[in-house]
């Protein structure tokens, strides 16, 4: 009997465990049956921002559609996510547009404090809670499931969240291929009514072309970059599937292309008879249809688009074959250029084989051009593409084609390439409106996809063509705004994963932003307070791996390159910190230390934020006015700062290690190493330079009380009134607002920048006094100069408009 018990016990328990509910725990879980779209982002504040500065989607917001959805969106500003962030779209039973938000739930993810026209109240039925906030008159209905915030539009979708559904496997295996990374990934569904397509040929339609498409995006001002997959469940129901068990060959069609055309397709295949097998299947033929031996050896069909005109172009391994296939069409009409155009006599064959890739069939002329055989519907059609082959004026001979090539793959299943005026047509056909979007700038636009195992590999591109940029000329990179007025200078950073440069900039609402050297912000984070000074970069961990680091008036903040706190930072001070944070690396062996200036009081903390023992200084005669500096001198270390009438130059340990023999009333300008001795200026425009054994030598430089001075260890450069004098030269600027100079040492060369706010310029000279070319340029901050990517030029990053930011090239 024990056997049988224990066994019954057994049935019972594993009975019990299968009614018990799983726990969902990914956000894909919660997604509601009838979302057409879902959106995928790990930053959604960058994302609102990236939508907010990209130039196509600037131009596609005057679309009635655009704004709908932007209205229907106006309550997600009520959300501040941590982490990724699934928006999920979907049509109701009144054809009406509903969303959904899914992200993980924290304590301050709702922001309603100061909304106006906000009001919230707390629904109990069914044993659960739910809150109704409305913003502008607009619900958003929201609960918590398994520590998952779950909102919508709609009541009804969120009663639905309630009823644990099992989650669609093929959804969530696709959800799992898109990246955290990018600026956001879409997954589109079988069902959605949102696009309709993506092709110019009319049978092409996305609900006949595959079952789920799952895009990463990476888009930043100037461009829209796509990679992802997309896969059809249904055999050869789907178009996408029609390239099963064929091979991707190189698409040749751009080479053939005139250049002011509309665009052109191509479509490869490894084997025709595959090909052909597939078309057969799917469009219901008799078993026993035998296509015409004209296409037995080709690898590549064309169409190229020229208004209401199509060409078909067959791309032949072949020739002889294919010619003779064409022996009963030889009957010359013309000859231009020394090429012969014939008479073809069956049109229909293209659309007969080929649907529903072809519908044209119109094409009653043809001629040879070296591999290509090219059908028309006029011998003027023809011409123009000979002409063009011959001019080397085709798409493949065009830089902005070569540009954005560099994300495609040479091979492809599918390639579809746009000009301006087709992108702008497909987007209509998309937002099912006529809008003339300007797209002029955006030359070549290209989708493609690539057949794999019972899946398809996707690129797309749609970025803004560059222009052949002259010698010494300075360029205009990129232009972002910000979501507020611009607080401080924007200041570059090394990204230590790619070595090159980022932007670091604050707003008045004292928002740190983190941003991409191709524009994109990466993210956004609110501070207690302004920025004191420039942010340093420290190695906290001695890995390589960079963190920011900087003083806001009650805080010391470390932050690494995500926007992470990196424990044990911020810390709070009660008393306000007065000075930028200074950051000592005595020995370049990252121990840092941190220095804070609280009025006339300096406390030294490691980077553990606990106070160093060994600095024994205790405070200044007066409020410090200097942010402090570390000099080395032989090895010997000195610490400078000033108040308005001492010098101090201390060692590592706080104690005097150099004392000025006499003082002056000292101006606010820092203390500077220059020519091996510590240099400043007084008050009444003279140069104070003190040496290592104390000596104290004064310049009379002829300054008024608001001048500017900045040094390298051999380089003087200063500015009083509209004079601006580097090294023994000066050089007499237009009357106006001035901001400090700045110097740059970049490949052994000097350059000296200042900004003339009034009136809205950019200076930058070199060390000899004599402005760099093609300068000045608009800008109303000090510069940051460098060489912030992989190519030979130097960028420069300033404040444009109150709350823009202007990336420029020199060229």
């Amino acid at each position: 009997m024990k056997p049988y018990f224990l066994a019954l016990l057994f049935l019972i328990s594993l009975q019990s465990c299968s009614n018990l509910k799983t726990k969902r725990v990914e956000l894909i879980d919660f997604v509601p049956e009838n979302s057409s779209v879902i959106i995928k982002t790990s930053n959604f504040e960058s994302l609102k921002n990236t939508i907010s500065n990209n130039d196509v989607l600037q131009e596609i917001s005057k679309s009635s559609t655009y704004k709908n959805l932007e209205k229907t969106l106006e309550n997600s500003s009520l959300i501040n996510p941590l982490g990724n962030v699934l928006l999920c779209f979907s049509k109701d039973s009144t054809d009406s547009l509903q969303y959904t938000i899914i992200t993980k739930n924290h304590s301050n993810l709702f922001k309603t404090d100061s909304l106006k026209n906000y009001t919230q109240e707390t629904l109990n039925y069914k044993n659960k809670t739910v809150v109704k906030s409305v913003l502008n008159n607009l619900p958003l209905f929201s609960t918590i499931v398994d520590s998952t915030f779950f909102a919508s539009t709609s009541k009804n979708i969120l009663d639905g969240v309630f009823i644990q559904s099992k989650t669609n496997q093929e959804l969530k295996k696709i959800y799992n291929t898109t990246s955290n990374n990018k600026t956001c990934s879409v997954i589109i569904k079988p069902d959605s009514t949102f696009i309709k397509q993506f092709f110019l040929e009319k049978n092409l339609q996305f609900k006949n072309f595959t079952n789920y498409l799952a895009l990463d995006i990476d888009a930043n001002q100037n461009e829209i970059i796509l990679n992802g997959i997309t896969k059809a469940t249904d055999s050869l129901n789907s178009i996408i599937n029609l390239f099963n068990k064929t091979i991707p060959q190189e698409n040749l069609t751009a080479n053939i292309t005139p250049s002011n055309s509309d665009g052109f397709m191509s479509i490869t295949f490894n084997d025709f008879k595959s090909f052909e097998s597939n078309l057969i299947t799917y469009n219901q033929k008799d078993s026993t249809y035998i296509s015409p031996s004209l296409f037995n050896d080709i690898i590549e069909i064309g169409i190229i688009y020229q208004g209401n005109e199509q060409a078909i172009v067959l791309n032949s391994i072949d020739n002889i074959a294919t010619k003779d296939a064409l022996i009963g069409n030889r009957n010359i009409v013309d000859t231009y250029r020394e090429i012969n155009i014939y008479d073809f006599e069956t049109p229909l064959i293209f659309s007969k084989t080929f649907t529903p890739f072809i519908s044209f069939n119109n094409a009653n002329v043809y001629c040879v051009i070296d591999n290509f055989f090219v059908f028309a519907d006029s011998k003027e059609f023809l011409q123009t593409i000979i002409a063009n082959y011959q001019n080397k004026t085709t798409f493949s001979e065009r830089s902005y084609y070569k540009n954005i090539k560099e994300n495609l793959s040479d091979e492809s299943s599918l390639l579809c390439v746009y000009t301006p005026s087709t992108l702008n047509k497909i987007i209509n056909i998309n937002l099912e409106e006529t809008l003339d979007y300007n797209l002029n700038k955006y030359h070549t636009s290209a989708l493609q996809f690539i057949y794999d195992n019972n899946f398809a590999h996707v690129n797309g591109v749609i970025k803004k063509s560059k222009t052949r940029t002259s010698l010494n000329s300075v360029s205009e990179e990129w232009n972002i705004k910000l979501d507020a007025d611009i607080l401080n200078n924007p200041q570059f950073v090394t990204n230590h994963i790619t070595k090159q440069k980022e932007i670091v900039v604050q707003d008045i609402n004292n928002n740190l932003y983190l941003i991409s050297n191709k524009g994109k912000i990466l993210w956004k984070k609110k501070l207690h307070g302004p920025v004191l000074g420039e942010i340093n970069q420290i190695d906290i961990y001695k890995n390589g791996r960079l963190q920011l680091c900087f003083a806001t008036p009650n805080r010391v903040y470390v932050i690494d390159r995500k926007g992470r706190d990196v424990a044990p930072f911020p810390r709070k001070f009660n008393d306000k910190i007065t000075q930028p944070l200074s950051v000592f690396d005595y020995d370049n062996k990252k121990n840092y230390r941190l220095l804070i200036t609280q009025g006339k009081n300096l406390l030294m903390y490691n980077v553990q934020s606990k106070i160093v023992e060994g600095f024994t200084f205790k405070s200044a005669n007066n409020n410090i006015v200097s942010q402090p500096k570390h000099f080395r001198i032989g090895s010997k270390d000195y610490l400078t700062f000033k108040t308005e009438n001492k010098l101090y130059i201390l060692d590592r340990t706080g104690r005097t290690r150099v004392k000025p023999k006499t003082n002056a009333l000292f101006s606010n300008q820092p203390v500077f190493l220059y020519n091996n001795q510590f240099t400043t200026t007084t008050n009444n425009g003279n140069l104070y330079s003190v040496s290592t054994n104390g000596n104290v030598s004064l310049k009379n430089l002829g300054f008024t009380k608001d001048h500017y001075l900045t040094t390298t260890s051999k380089t003087l450069v200063a500015l009083n009134e509209n004079k601006l004098t580097i090294k023994s030269k000066t050089t007499e600027l237009d009357f106006g607002s001035y901001s400090k100079p700045k110097i740059f040492y970049i490949n052994d060369k000097i350059y000296v920048t200042v900004t003339d706010k009034q009136s809205h310029k950019v200076y930058l000279f070199d060390s000899l006094s004599k402005l760099i070319p093609n300068f000045p340029v608009y800008g109303n901050s000090l510069i940051e100069l460098n060489n912030i990517d992989k190519d030979r030029n130097l960028e420069l990053v300033t404040k444009g408009e109150s709350n823009s930011i202007i990336l420029y090239q020199i060229n």
